[in-house]
């Protein structure tokens, strides 16, 4: 279900499952003040302006396939592109972190308490 740039989106149940099994790294690409305020546990933080910069990615999830996240679905889009581009198998997640609050997963902030998506 990971392509270099395909159509495959995953939902954030699936999301979920594949990073808590292993399978690949999760990266929110929200700006700092959107991950401090709440994200998906264990995600990787590398907002999509620094990817554009051409920032590397975080050491876990160099060498295996990424699942991208963002507020609603946009930019992680374009970081799948970005990625994708440099070889990395990268698919993001339908809806993003407003999907994955909705569908009751959990969100904590920077300190590891409750959440909120901003």
């Amino acid at each position: 279900m990971f392509s270099r740039r395909g159509p495959s989106r995953l939902t954030p149940a699936q999301a979920r499952q594949r990073t808590a099994h292993g399978h690949a790294a999760l990266l929110d690409v929200r700006e700092t003040y959107e991950w401090a305020a709440g994200h998906a546990p264990g995600a990787l933080h590398v907002p999509l302006t620094r990817l554009l910069a051409g920032a590397a990615l975080p050491a876990p999830a160099q060498g295996r396939p990424v699942i991208l996240i963002c507020r609603s679905g946009n930019r992680s889009r374009q970081a799948v592109d970005i990625l994708g581009d440099s070889g990395v198998e990268a698919t993001d997640v339908t809806g993003g972190m407003l999907a994955w609050a909705a569908d009751g997963l959990p969100v904590v902030d920077a300190r590891g308490g409750s959440g909120v998506i901003t």
